[in-house]
């Protein structure tokens, strides 16, 4: 069995005396399709806000690739290989389909700010470069109609594609995806399962998704994690999430 990509070992956090985080301990294994679920305030995207760097665990590790991550800061992270999306869409709303995804291949450039402002040789063959995958990725995700078009004049559903796409130029090794589905009807909802899964072939990514809908996470995650008031709770196959007895108490109902 190969090593884990991404481990989390006994991570804690806790703000003002509550635990958000409780003794958290997670394993991804390279190119897994894995789901973390959860009550709402289970502390789901506070995990994902300690894998990035937001927060700092008070306790316990986080290491990607065997590498140590926990108090690095975001940016560090990401040129790391760690991308995320987020449950309310943050893209930059008055920049084309285009520049929001080049704003997310600029955690890898090499030119300097004094290359930049003289436009040298280097600056414009990086930029280029960059474009180029760009537009790759816009047509990749099924969006190289809207190439120059304003991020907020996109349709509900190809914003959330364009948040993916804008993840995916920053070359990760670690996708995590905040709810991807929500706000999306069933027909955009299928669609972006199916876009999910082959982005994760396709790109040879690890990926660790957060979601409210069933149907998404038991139909393509390997495996889930369950979360509830921060610990983990429970963990397997979409089959053994489904009949495990805490499981259905504190998540799915009775």
């Amino acid at each position: 069995m190969s090593s884990p990509l991404l481990a989390l070992d006994n991570c804690t956090l806790a703000f003002g005396g509550l635990l958000a985080v409780d003794s958290v301990d997670m394993a991804l294994r390279p190119g897994e399709l894995v789901g973390l679920i959860g009550p709402n305030g289970a502390g789901k995207t506070t995990v994902f806000n300690l894998i990035t760097g937001v927060y700092r665990p008070m306790n316990g590790q986080i290491l990607l690739d065997g590498r140590a991550i926990h108090g690095r800061k975001p940016h560090q992270i990401a040129a790391m290989g760690v991308a995320r999306t987020f449950q309310n869409i943050r893209l930059f709303p008055t920049m084309s389909s285009l520049d929001n995804v080049r704003v997310g291949g600029h955690v890898h450039v090499r030119y300097s700010t004094s290359g930049a402002i003289g436009r040298t040789a280097g600056f414009l063959t990086q930029e280029h470069e960059m474009t180029h995958r760009s537009i790759h990725l816009l047509h990749v995700l099924g969006l190289g109609r809207f190439q120059n078009e304003q991020a907020r004049g996109l349709p509900y559903g190809e914003q959330r594609r364009l948040e993916i796409a804008r993840a995916l130029a920053s070359g990760p090794k670690l996708l995590l995806l905040d709810e991807p589905t929500a706000g999306m009807n069933p027909h955009e909802t299928r669609g972006l399962m199916e876009l999910i899964k082959s982005i994760r072939d396709d790109f040879g990514l690890t990926i660790l998704l957060i979601e409210h809908d069933m149907k998404v996470i038991m139909g393509i995650c390997e495996r889930i994690y369950v979360l509830d008031y921060g610990r983990v709770i429970a963990e397997g196959s979409p089959e053994a999430i489904r009949n495990d007895p805490m499981v259905i108490e504190a998540y799915l109902g009775e």
